[in-house]
């Protein structure tokens, strides 16, 4: 496939662009008068928005790649070995622990709605923003770390605050939430030598607790919750980067 040459500040505008429409692409295709009818399936919708987000990016990743270049390295999706997930995983067990004391676990599990919320849409988000929003947009595209952290996390943020219908109250809660989510995604990323599967595995992980349980609207957004999702993500963070910093120091003195 052949490459884009666009200069800096375009090829910048072209990932913003990307990145802000790729899970509302059904949407846009609506305001543009021609909808994306949802696939016939339960989740249909949702579905065929992550889907098509991420072949956009994937897309737009490959046509912006230069000679010699390899796009699952771009994207985070190389293996970096099983340590870094295994302990954003760990950093979740007070979570899980504080949230089935609050309410308990949800006596009708629907396991398709685990798998598409838990598992699915989570690895299409960390694809589509961690992937292309962050690591993309930081290593092939060399933005500073700063700019490509903060730009994904807002427009995950705001992808977020608009599926909650936009406004004030719990839209801007969600939004808040979020986008220190998709910072805190990126910090793990990063910890682990600019591959995904820490951040998923934190994501996942927070996913699925948040289906296990029970958990009303009111407590998701009270401050026992937030806490818990904030040690999670504070647990990750610290026990990544001493893993990581033990690592450096093993492999200098070897």
């Amino acid at each position: 496939m052949p490459s884009l040459r666009l200069p800096g500040w375009l090829a910048a505008c072209v990932v913003v662009l990307t990145l802000a429409a790729s899970i509302n692409l059904r949407d846009i295709a609506a305001w543009l008068g021609s909808p994306i009818p949802k696939l016939p399936i339960p989740y249909g919708g949702a579905i065929l928005d992550n889907g098509l987000g991420v072949m956009l990016v994937l897309a737009v990743a490959a046509l912006l790649l230069r000679p010699g270049q390899r796009l699952p390295a771009l994207l985070g999706l190389r293996w970096n070995g099983w340590q870094g997930p295994a302990l954003a995983l760990l950093a979740t067990l007070p979570c899980w622990l504080g949230l089935w004391w609050l309410g308990g676990f949800n006596p009708s599990q629907d396991l398709l709605a685990l798998l598409m919320l838990g598992v699915l849409f989570p690895l299409a988000e960390e694809i589509t923003f961690r992937g292309f929003g962050f690591i993309f947009a930081h290593r092939q595209q060399r933005w500073p770390w700063l700019a490509a952290a903060l730009v994904q996390a807002v427009i995950f943020g705001a992808v977020h605050w608009w599926s909650f219908g936009g406004g004030g109250g719990m839209a801007l809660q969600v939004f808040a939430f979020t986008g220190i989510g998709g910072l805190v995604f990126a910090g793990l990323n990063t910890l682990d030598d600019y591959t995904l599967w820490s951040g998923l595995a934190l994501h996942v992980s927070l996913n699925l607790a948040w289906n296990v349980f029970v958990i009303s609207e009111a407590t998701a957004v009270g401050w026992p919750a937030t806490i818990l999702r904030l040690s999670a993500a504070g647990l990750a963070v610290t026990l990544l980067w001493v893993w990581r910093r033990r690592r450096r120091r093993s492999l200098a003195f070897a």
